[in-house]
Order: structure tokens, then C-alpha cells, then sequence
């Protein structure tokens, strides 16, 4: 079972609490009734879905009830981080594979 902090209630708890909503920093289109229908499309049905470190938007359906952001490994499973919704993308260097290599070398 995962344990997921909420950067609201700044607790851990179970992930049956949570609910996944998706990718996270999603660039909207700023006028969406001047974009085509294929644009359209490509924007509301179309993720990425990469092996490794992904951006997530997820919601603490039996806490406070808000969303927020995280980093999840999709391959382990494991969430690396956890942030409040509308804070800038995190940097995800210190969890990416040769980071301590990386860091080293500064």
C-alpha cells in the first residue's frame, strides 16, 4: 500500500484516501474556440505516458478534500513528492537516476 502526503493536511496516509486525476502542467490553449478540432482533441484526450518520472495531479477525497500535485515513479510505484496545486513544476534531478553522480561533480 502507498502512503501519500497531502501538502495540505501534512500528513501521510493511506492512498485509498486519494484519488489520481490525471497528468499535472498541462499547457491549456489560451483561446480555446480559435484552436482546430484535431488540436482540440490532441489537448483534452492525449497524455503522456513515459516510463520513469511523471507529473501527476491527484485529490485527498477522504481528507481535505483538495488537489495537488505529484512525482511518481511509474515504474516502482513510489512517490517521490508531493506539492500543493498552482506551485510551479518541481525539480526532479535529485531523483533521477546518477543524481548523486550529478550533485558531485558541481
Amino acid at each position: 500500500m502507498l502512503l501519500i502526503k497531502c501538502p495540505y493536511c501534512e500528513e501521510e496516509r493511506s492512498e485509498l484516501e486519494f484519488r489520481a486525476a490525471g497528468e499535472a502542467h498541462i499547457a491549456r490553449p489560451a483561446n480555446i474556440a480559435d484552436i482546430t478540432d484535431e488540436e482540440f482533441a490532441d489537448y483534452f484526450f492525449l497524455r503522456d505516458n513515459p516510463k520513469g518520472l511523471i507529473f501527476e495531479r491527484w485529490r485527498h477525497m477522504s481528507g481535505c478534500g483538495r488537489f495537488f500535485n505529484a512525482v511518481r515513479d511509474s515504474v516502482s510505484d513510489k512517490i517521490h513528492l508531493t506539492y500543493k496545486a498552482g506551485e510551479p513544476k518541481a525539480d526532479v534531478s535529485a531523483f533521477l537516476p546518477n543524481a548523486v553522480e550529478k550533485g558531485a561533480s558541481k
